[in-house]
């Protein structure tokens, strides 16, 4: 019998045949889980009403046809032809999650960080939305149209008439207890006419009451100095215009640059539109919120720290035009507001600005490109701006203001060095609290001012090793030294929580006298306890942070005048105001200076800057003593000279020379797997393939290493990383995408790249 002949043809349509050639309309869909691609499915009949682009859809995937969550990002019209297409099974949520401008702003960000979109897409809509968290399935009952015109013929009597009378008189769907309510029943004869088909019933997810409104007596708006007026003017000048401009306010510390973010939101609200306000610190929300609450009546709230429930309730009234102003940490920038008109991100130069988990943004790019694209201002503010964003402002791409003054005249605190080498010198000193500093303090308190101490370094003591045989305590996971605290008397590693129990004797040689070196801020607390026992002190950081409303309660304790002294980690550095602060002492202003970071003078230079600044806000002014160990470091000079742009004309040339940020884009490719030399050889085999990329391209670009990274072996896995820099920023993402697109890596070895890097260890 002969073999039946195939058509080369067979899978192309008939072009007359008329069904073949009929329309059919298929969503684009991203798969979270799946590969970094798009995939079309078929809209069935049942959802083309129904579905829009930003809903996630339940499709089938892969051979099995396994169900899995995905992201509708696109609806169109297609011919009908040979590829057979699966249908799309249900929709996940009641409502359109994301934004025709939000779901291209999240294409851009997987194209920019180099990151699969339906990662992104996870990353930007909060776990408590995608969770409905809050919600409960509530049944509601309704008559159905054929039902409700012919009532009087079907005859009931009693509470059931009743009942189909009330919910066809019902402009919505009720609830049972709601029914049940407004017709005096219990749910048996509801349940009689659900049987008989004259109610219908219908479950939907319904939120609970939410989080008590936080109500705050209400505050006038305050006069704007000269220098706050031009301010104001060049963020009213776009809004008034309609369109986009990013503009960077370089105001010193009690400058006033807040009341000017506050009267700039109140003309975008005159426009019927919304603002995100973002701040670096979890630890600065509640006393921006409070700020936002007294001058704008709806005002919401985004960080991490809230429960998921809570975070839902407002990202569902943001949603709903129902908010004013979103108040928040870097996440806020993904605010649902329907209204956009304004963004700001206070205190710009802080790095809790970058993600450090996949995808790896940076909010001010990302408020930048959203702003961009939804044609509003951006307001960038800081006493230390980011050098990339000072280059920008100096290129022209952002328009620079300057507030060099402080409101009402205050004189900018007056700033001294003292020097540790000399203090080291004095075999009579031991201790973190030098003579000058310890005098100073006593002067502070006895006028009944308070005192703030920044040392940013956990713990009691940051190593422990012996003197005998020199055996020092590591983490067994890590390329770290343990850090003391005193608090369980334990040995802890600050990067995989790793801990062991203190030691009394070397576990090497049984030498009783280890020795516990080096200060954090346990050991600084309890000297400040001993020498200054009569007056209240108070340490934040994350050891003691860690509560939820932890912050709100230590920061009001402390503005209420019932601690004296606060101490702590950089979090209390930052755009915090307290008028009564009349000293703050930098307890060691080296512990970032010397790292490997090409960033080290810039972000001593902003630290020292910017908590020196928390004092002299009031009328009383106010003083700083910076303790180092390099009084004669350019970064101390200026930061002593509150002389930001010497520091920056000091610093630029050296980034420039060296191919750096801003003048260069970069990237950052770490390597870690478990095995030191397969790791090592996959990070070989990668930077062999980036050179061929790039060389491919004719693309001038500068590859450093892959080597060891600084901190080498992290969580049991070794390390190995590579630098990028190029003029031609999109051209090495391209080199980057096209030769990481095909990486298939060992066994245990995992690889990441972070574009833009702020963390180089």
């Amino acid at each position: 019998m002969a073999a039946k002949q195939v058509s080369l043809f067979d899978t192309e349509p008939d072009p007359w045949d008329l069904d073949a050639r009929e329309d059919r309309l298929v969503g684009t869909v991203v798969i979270t889980t799946g590969p970094d691609r798009v995939y079309d499915y078929l809209v069935p009949d049942r959802l083309r009403d129904k579905l829009a682009p930003g809903r996630r859809v339940k499709v089938p995937f892969g051979r099995g046809d396994r169900p899995v969550v995905g992201y509708c990002v696109k609806l169109e019209s297609k011919p009908s032809g040979s590829r057979q297409l699966k249908e799309i099974q249900a929709l996940v949520d009641q409502q359109v999650l994301l934004s025709p401008s939000m779901l291209r702003l999240t294409q851009w960000m997987a194209e920019y960080y180099l990151c699969p979109w339906g990662q992104v897409l996870e990353a930007v809509l909060p776990a408590g939305v995608r969770g409905q968290a809050g919600t409960r399935e509530t049944l509601f009952l309704a008559v159905p149209p054929d039902v409700a015109v012919r009532i009087d013929e079907l005859k009931l009597r009693g509470r059931q008439a009743d009942i189909v009378r009330h919910l066809a008189g019902s402009p919505v769907p009720l609830t049972v207890a709601e029914l049940c309510a407004a017709v005096d029943c219990t749910p048996a004869p509801v349940q009689a006419l659900r049987k008989k088909g004259l109610i219908v019933t219908e479950t939907r997810r319904v939120a609970g009451a939410g989080p008590a409104e936080i109500r705050v007596a209400r505050e006038e708006h305050l006069t704007l100095e000269a220098d706050q007026q031009a301010a104001l003017a060049a963020i009213l000048n776009p809004i008034a215009a309609g369109k986009h401009q990013t503009v960077l306010i370089h105001g010193v510390t009690g400058s006033g640059k807040t009341e000017v973010y506050i009267q700039a939101i109140q003309e975008v609200l005159g426009h019927g539109r919304q603002a995100i306000v973002l701040v670096p610190e979890i630890s600065l929300t509640p006393q921006t919120e409070q700020r936002f609450r007294s001058r704008f009546g709806q005002v919401a709230v985004l960080h991490s720290h809230m429960t998921d429930s809570d975070r839902h309730h407002h990202w569902q009234r943001i949603a709903a035009g129902q908010v004013q102003v979103v108040v928040g940490a870097r996440s806020a920038v993904f605010a649902p507001t329907p209204r956009l008109g304004l963004i700001i991100l206070d205190e710009e130069h802080e790095a809790t600005f970058k993600q450090g988990e996949a995808p790896r943004y940076h909010a001010r790019e990302v408020a930048l490109r959203r702003a961009r694209d939804e044609a509003v201002p951006l307001v960038l503010g800081s006493a230390t701006p980011s050098l990339e964003s000072w280059h920008r402002a100096r290129t022209g791409e952002f328009q620079l203001v300057s507030m060099p003054k402080r409101v009402f005249d205050r004189p900018m605190p007056d700033v001294a060095t003292i020097d540790l080498r000399l203090e080291f010198k004095d075999r009579r000193r031991r201790g973190a609290i030098s003579r000058q500093l310890q005098n100073a303090m006593n002067d502070a308190l006895a006028d009944h001012g308070q005192v703030i101490l920044l040392l940013n370094r956990r713990g009691y003591a940051t190593h422990i090793q012996c003197p005998s045989c020199g055996h020092a305590m590591r983490c067994p996971n890590c390329t770290i030294a343990l850090t003391h605290h005193m608090t369980d008397d334990k040995a802890v590693c600050h990067y995989c929580d790793y801990e062991v129990k203190a030691p009394t004797v070397c576990p090497d040689c049984n030498f009783p006298g280890i020795h516990y070196g080096g200060l954090g801020t346990q050991k600084l607390e309890a000297e400040v306890r001993a020498r200054f026992p009569e007056h209240k002190c108070l340490r934040m950081d994350t050891d003691t942070m860690d509560k939820p409303g932890s912050h709100e309660k230590a920061l009001a304790s402390f503005r209420d005048g019932h601690v004296h002294i606060l101490l702590g980690t950089q979090m209390i550095a930052k755009g915090l105001d307290f008028p009564n602060v009349t000293l703050v002492g930098v307890v060691n202003a080296d512990t970032a200076l010397h790292l490997a970071d090409f960033r080290a003078a810039e972000r001593t230079f902003q630290l020292v800057t910017q908590v020196a600044g928390r004092t002299g806000r009031g009328p009383r002014g106010g003083r700083v003593l910076v303790q180092t160990f390099s009084p004669e470091h350019p970064a101390i000079l200026a930061a002593v000279r509150h002389d930001y742009a010497r520091f920056a004309e000091n610093e630029l040339p050296h980034r420039q020379e060296l191919s750096y940020s801003p003048f260069n884009a970069m990237a950052r490719i770490v390597v870690r797997g478990p095995q030191e030399q397969t790791t090592e050889a996959f990070a070989q085999q990668i930077g062999i393939e980036l050179k061929a990329a790039i060389a491919a391209k004719e693309l001038a670009a500068r590859i450093l290493g892959p080597a060891a990274a600084p901190i080498s072996k992290l969580r049991g896995k070794y390390r190995f990383h590579m630098q990028l820099q190029s003029a031609d920023g999109p051209g090495l993402r391209q080199a980057i995408a096209h030769v990481t697109g095909t990486l298939k890596p060992p066994d245990e070895v995992q690889w990441i790249v972070d574009v833009d890097p702020l963390e180089m260890l």
